[in-house]
């Protein structure tokens, strides 16, 4: 029984193995793979043991190498985490040769998914895709790009949201929204630019081995163009989200000095008025206005003037209204 479910389970392994035969050669993707998939695979496409062992498991940093007629790299790619705003890494593990193309990856990553379901639906409707690796590559790194970059418009349209309820008087609310959108996308840039380099060398590597002849030096510009096309979109609205914390600080400061300045100004017309009723409470004799039926009248007649008095002139010096 044992035996039979551990069969089961590598029947359902197996089923992440996703394999597009395009134009002199084939993209195999590994979701998830076992150790026995992935030493079948190295096998039938002649991938080095090294590279193989680090298929194994994932890397922690990024990682790029050159080992006989195929070149590897592991990189990192953002994506939204479980919080609205964090931001996490997906590992993906390229094994490239001349006429093959290998991804493996430790989970789910959307748009491996959704470019494998467009090869599908294209050779569906017009037969085999004449792609060859080079072009699918490229087609890849678009996708995954595409992914970072709809990532990065959401948190953009979070600081849409936020500038709109900070403008309508709720600077206090926004403070933590502020900050939330700000880490997601510092790690975005962090991210990027520690992708950056290795996916430079890793581009350089295939160019040198000379896989896809030389249009693929265009081909590699493409794609770190489009990586940098990120960066500095995810740089820029860093910095707009840096400037609204700076503008929403100010609101705040403004406001809290408009509290100050209507408290300062109250204690001001109040400080006499308590003056007044001391000195009338004092009950001493002499106090002017005891014996006066009226005293209580008169006292807050002239209260009132004194507020008004105070109140013209703390208004005509604009310290209130």
């Amino acid at each position: 029984m044992r035996a039979a479910s551990r069969r089961s389970v590598h029947a359902i392994l197996s089923l992440m193995i996703y394999r597009h035969a395009h134009r002199h050669g084939v993209w195999v993707d590994l979701e998830q793979p076992t150790p026995e998939e992935i030493h079948a695979v190295s096998r039938e496409f002649g991938v080095h043991e090294r590279v193989e062992a680090e298929l194994l498991s994932p890397t922690p940093s990024p990682l790029v190498a050159g080992e006989g007629d195929t070149a590897f790299s592991a990189l990192h790619f953002p994506v939204k985490g479980e919080d609205e705003s964090a931001t996490r890494a997906q590992e993906i593990d390229f094994v490239v040769g001349r006429h093959f193309l290998i991804s493996v990856r430790y989970e789910v990553i959307a748009p491996l998914r959704e470019l494998q379901k467009v090869l599908e639906t294209d050779e569906l409707l017009s037969g085999r895709t004449p792609l060859t690796t080079d072009v699918l590559l490229e087609v890849l790194f678009a996708h995954l790009f595409e992914s970072v970059r709809d990532y990065a418009y959401h948190l953009s349209n979070r600081i849409a949201t936020i500038e709109r309820e900070m403008y309508a008087g709720h600077e206090r609310r926004c403070v933590h929204a502020i900050s939330d959108v700000s880490r997601g996308f510092l790690h975005l840039e962090s991210l990027l630019k520690t992708q950056e380099e290795p996916l430079e060398r890793f581009l350089h590597t295939l160019s040198e081995k000379d896989f896809f002849g030389p249009s693929f030096k265009e081909r590699a510009a493409r794609i770190l163009a489009e990586q940098r096309l990120v960066s500095r979109l995810v740089e820029t609205h860093r910095a707009l989200a840096a400037e609204l914390r700076e503008t929403n600080k100010a609101l705040l400061e403004s406001r809290q000095n408009e509290i100050m300045k209507t408290l300062t100004v109250a204690n001001f017309i109040f400080l006499p008025l308590e003056l007044i009723a001391f000195v009338f409470g004092m009950h001493a004799l002499g106090t002017p206005l005891e014996a006066n039926p009226d005293a209580f009248w008169i006292i807050m007649a002239f209260m009132l003037v004194i507020v008004a008095v105070l109140t013209v002139y703390f208004a005509r010096k604009r310290w209130i209204f």
